[in-house]
C-alpha cells in the first residue's frame, strides 16, 4: 500500500474508471443486459456479461451478436438496457477502497472519470452513490469516437484536466481498460490488487 500512496502523491492529476472501480455497478448491468436481450427474445447468461464487463454497448453487443449469429435492434436493446439500469439506480453501491482515495484526494489534485459507460448512466450512478460533486471533469463514450482499449478517453480526461498524460495516474479494473491507460502513456493501477 506504501507504494501506491507514493504513486499517487507523486501524480499530478487522478483518473478513475467508473464501472466496477468506484461503483459496484457489474451486476446491475448485468441484470439490464439479460433484461434488454429478454425483450429481443433472447438469452443471455449472466457469467456471459461478467466476463465482459467494463466493454462499451456497442463492443458487447458485437460480440453477443457473433456468438448467438443474431442481429439486434441496437437502438431498441440500448434504450432498453438503459431503462432497466436506470430503474435500479437506487441500489447502486460504492467501492469503498478506491472511492476513498477520489474523497482523500480530490481537494489535493484534480480528480477526473473516464469511463466506457455511457453519460445517461455514468453521472446518474455517480450521483446516486453521492461521489458526482469529487470530480473536476467526467468524460464517457459518448465523447470518443474509440471505446477503451483505445486511449482516447483517458486521454480527453487529461485534457480536460489540463494535465500531461505521463503526470496522470488511473485507476481501472477491466484488462481494457489498464490497456487502454497503458496506450494513453499513462501509470495505471489494478484496482483488483486493491479490493
Amino acid at each position: 500500500m506504501r507504494d501506491i500512496e507514493a504513486r499517487i502523491e507523486a501524480a499530478e492529476a487522478l483518473i478513475f474508471d467508473c464501472d466496477g472501480t468506484l461503483l459496484k455497478t457489474p451486476d446491475l448491468y448485468a441484470l439490464g443486459w439479460k433484461a434488454a436481450f429478454g425483450a429481443a427474445g433472447l438469452e443471455m447468461d449472466l457469467d456471459w456479461y461478467h466476463v465482459r464487463a467494463g466493454m462499451s454497448e456497442h463492443v458487447l453487443m458485437d460480440e453477443f451478436e457473433a456468438e448467438k449469429q443474431v442481429t439486434l435492434d441496437r437502438a431498441q436493446t440500448v434504450r432498453d438496457l438503459r431503462k432497466a439500469v436506470l430503474q435500479q439506480m437506487h441500489t447502486v453501491e460504492e467501492i469503498p477502497a478506491i472511492a476513498s482515495i477520489a474523497r482523500e484526494y480530490h481537494v489535493h489534485k484534480p480528480v477526473a472519470v473516464a469511463s466506457g459507460g455511457p453519460h445517461a448512466i455514468v453521472v446518474p450512478a455517480l450521483k446516486a452513490a453521492g461521489l458526482f460533486p469529487l470530480f473536476k471533469t467526467v468524460v464517457t463514450m459518448d465523447d470518443v469516437v474509440r471505446a477503451k482499449p483505445s486511449p482516447d478517453l483517458f486521454l480527453l480526461a487529461a485534457e480536460k484536466l489540463a494535465i500531461p498524460e505521463t503526470a496522470c495516474l488511473v485507476f481501472e479494473d477491466s484488462p481494457q481498460g489498464l490497456l487502454a491507460a497503458e496506450r494513453a502513456g499513462m501509470s495505471a493501477i489494478d484496482v483488483n490488487d486493491l479490493m
